[in-house]
């Protein structure tokens, strides 16, 4: 669901948006990666509905057992993500608050699916083989034959799959 869609003044449901979260086994943020971090209408949705009592602390195991991972775009190249690549750090250190969200809310933590180098994917034609893989990582949630432990180490959910082209071809990579 489009945050900003359907909370435009960012009046967020709060009691609705919890219950979205009770219905669901596997929960994603689909973001672009802005500043380093997740856009202000995400921050305030996770300021407001993971609250202290339903998804954290005494009676806070709404969402134990889940399953949570981020689907980001990055405008920079994916070598750009690197300890001594333009960012400085990895995408997965730059997630690590999200991460240790997912930690304490007693969710599983999954590395994030990316396309790197969003800005110049469309041209480079990599956008219908990044879709694809993202259509198969869904299906294969879907039909609870994801391989939880296997994809855990990942940095990210991009490598789950052997594949016959080069890694770097939804990266962004030269």
């Amino acid at each position: 669901m489009d945050l900003y869609y359907e909370y435009p003044t960012y009046n967020i449901n709060i009691d609705k948006e919890q219950q979205r979260l009770i219905d669901h086994d596997v929960i994603i943020f689909q973001f672009p990666l802005y500043w380093y971090s997740t856009p202000s209408i995400l921050k305030e949705w996770q300021d407001l509905v993971l609250e202290y009592g339903f998804a954290y602390g005494q009676d806070g195991n709404a969402l134990h057992g889940k399953t949570f991972f981020c689907a980001i775009s990055a405008g920079g190249k994916a070598e750009a993500y690197q300890t001594d690549g333009y960012n400085h750090f990895t995408i997965r250190e730059l997630l690590q608050p999200l991460e240790q969200t997912a930690t304490l809310t007693g969710m599983t933590y999954l590395p994030p699916f990316c396309l790197f180098g969003s800005r110049t994917a469309q041209e480079e034609r990599r956008i219908p083989e990044h879709r694809e893989r993202w259509r198969e990582l869904l299906t294969l949630l879907v039909e609870d034959k994801f391989d939880t432990q296997h994809a855990m180490p990942m940095e990210k959910l991009n490598h789950y799959w052997p594949q016959e082209q080069s890694v770097e071809s939804d990266e962004g990579t030269s």
